[in-house]
């Protein structure tokens, strides 16, 4: 079952994203959305026509609401979930997928007024959705993996300076060695953490204890 994590300042929901044959409350872990809000999202089964949770789906880069296409003249469905999440102040928002080896997974999307959407908070909010669905991960079904593929401490080195946000070739100047050799080291750490990206296995050794910040 793919995990979704949408927020909305003080709002948050964990939630299955339903197959064709299911039903969005089918499949909700946790919620704590706006009052009203969950029961029109369900009722209208608007998770279909949700043009944030389209792109989720096929796009493994962050993105902003605004960025999510969708066609007023010719999509109704769309334009109307948009403009009733509006109603509940959920006007602007961020949204990160988080996809597994086995495809996606999950997302965590976060919505309100005035949101800090900088280059520089972007990175951290990033981490931030992956520590989260880590760690709910975690509590739902704890991971086979937690206790195997203990991490070099030449990997731990490199997913600890990836965590402070420096490049591959930073790290290398830092540690004394190469770019490509960083690259192996991360590529090797996320293969026993079972991650698809750096960021994905920072959260995971940071999950499990192995790095720490």
């Amino acid at each position: 079952m793919a995990v979704a994590l949408l927020t909305h300042s003080r709002v948050a929901l964990h939630t299955g994203l339903p197959n064709p044959k299911e039903r969005f409350e089918q499949v909700v872990l946790l919620k704590k959305w706006p009052m009203g809000w969950f029961d029109i999202y369900t009722k209208e089964d608007y998770v279909r026509l949700d043009p944030i949770i389209r792109l989720c789906r096929a796009t493994t880069q962050p993105f902003e609401w605004s960025e999510a296409p969708y066609s007023r003249e010719t999509e109704s469905g769309a334009a109307e979930v948009m403009d009733r999440a509006t109603d509940f102040r959920m006007k602007e928002g961020f949204c990160l997928p988080i996809h597994g080896i086995n495809g996606y997974e999950a997302c965590f999307s976060m919505s309100g007024v005035d949101l800090d959407l900088s280059s520089r908070t972007k990175p951290a909010l990033h981490l931030m959705a992956m520590y989260a669905f880590e760690r709910t991960r975690q509590l739902l079904k704890p991971s086979p993996n937690a206790g195997s593929g203990i991490l070099t401490p030449r990997e731990r080195e490199t997913l600890i300076w990836a965590a402070a946000g420096k490049s591959a070739a930073d790290t290398g100047d830092i540690l004394g060695i190469t770019e490509r050799t960083v690259t192996a080291h991360i590529a090797s750490a996320c293969q026993k953490l079972d991650a698809v990206n750096k960021t994905q296995a920072v959260a995971r050794a940071l999950q499990y204890r192995l790095i720490g910040l």
